[in-house]
């Protein structure tokens, strides 16, 4: 099940460190709880003039220097009787690009109207293009899967198969290799900088179910070492029962991916069957990733050596019936 966001005009502030908003507040603190529920950015130039028809609340409203100008072309009173009719559609928040600095009617209104008033010294362009990169990630819905996520190396790997398959008795012997749960049966995910984040349910965080043994607390018993709160999902590792009437992928020259709420993650699909170290193949899988990211891909450069191999023969056995 996925869910739509909202979030607070104050998260604006709370994103400085990661997308550099340069955001400063100047007035209408009690704005800072108002709802923003759409990634799009408005500049209210029309608005300011009286038209108003196409005004969207719940955006950031950026005043930059058209805005800012055409406002002190007013007299005080006439500023004053613009911004009331603007504030009246229950705006989200203000946002005065270029440092310029906000008419102190402008102040006053965002103040009396409860509406948050900030500034940065961005330009419009460069602040509407960051805040929207945030906004984008902020708002993008979110998701709970089945599954298991698992720090193996450094690498998130997500483990996905029916219930019963093994995924959590897989996950508990990783655990005991050193590898770190991120969590268990239920994996929150949420989208943020174009990568997909999982974590574990506040409810069930840190605990696991074992068959036969019942729910047992990974952080208790091997210590914080053991979980980690949450993991940038970077392969996802399909657990499917052994048939052998179905062809399965040996030679993983082909790249496959699985669509989770819109980034793509690489994706391998491992038969299981008795007598398959499970474990080990996913520290191998692990290792296989990191190494892809370095620029190494073992298949492809195995079927390039392959054709060469190949193409060389055909062309001797072509140089061979030519002598005869």
């Amino acid at each position: 099940m996925s869910t739509t966001r909202t979030i607070r005009v104050s998260a604006l502030l709370e994103a400085q460190q990661d997308y550099d908003l340069k955001l400063t507040l100047v007035a209408g603190e009690r704005g800072l709880n108002r709802i923003l529920n759409s990634p799009r950015i408005q500049k209210p130039g029309l608005a300011l003039a009286g038209f108003t028809e196409h005004l969207h609340p719940h955006r950031v409203q950026v005043f930059g220097n058209t805005e800012i100008s055409y406002l002190r072309t007013l007299p005080e009173e006439r500023q004053r009787d613009v911004l009331m009719r603007l504030f009246n559609e229950a705006l989200a928040c203000v946002v005065v690009t270029k440092d310029l600095e906000p008419p102190k009617v402008l102040i006053e209104e965002c103040e009396a109207s409860g509406l948050a008033l900030m500034k940065t010294p961005l330009l419009s362009s460069t602040f509407i293009q960051q805040v929207q990169s945030f906004l984008e990630e902020a708002l993008t819905e979110t998701s709970s899967l089945h599954g298991v996520l698992m720090d193996v190396f450094g690498v998130g790997i997500l483990l996905l198969g029916k219930s019963g398959i093994g995924k959590s008795e897989i996950a508990l012997d990783l655990v005991m290799r050193g590898h770190r749960l991120v969590a268990d049966d239920i994996v929150d995910v949420a989208r943020r900088k174009g990568a997909v984040y999982g974590a574990g349910n506040p409810v069930i965080k840190h605990h696991m179910e074992i068959r036969g043994l019942g729910i047992i607390n990974i952080k208790d018993l091997f210590g914080v070492s053991a979980v980690r709160e949450q993991k940038k999902i970077e392969h996802v590792i399909e657990l499917q029962e052994w048939d052998p009437n179905q062809e399965y992928d040996r030679l993983g020259v082909e790249d496959r991916f699985l669509d989770i709420i819109g980034v793509d993650v690489p994706l391998s699909v491992v038969p299981v069957r008795p007598g398959r170290n499970m474990a080990t193949i996913i520290e191998v899988a692990a290792r296989n990733y990191l190494l892809k990211l370095q620029g190494h891909h073992s298949a492809r450069e195995f079927a390039e050596k392959l054709n060469k191999a190949i193409a060389d023969g055909a062309m001797r056995r072509t140089l061979g019936e030519e002598v005869e």
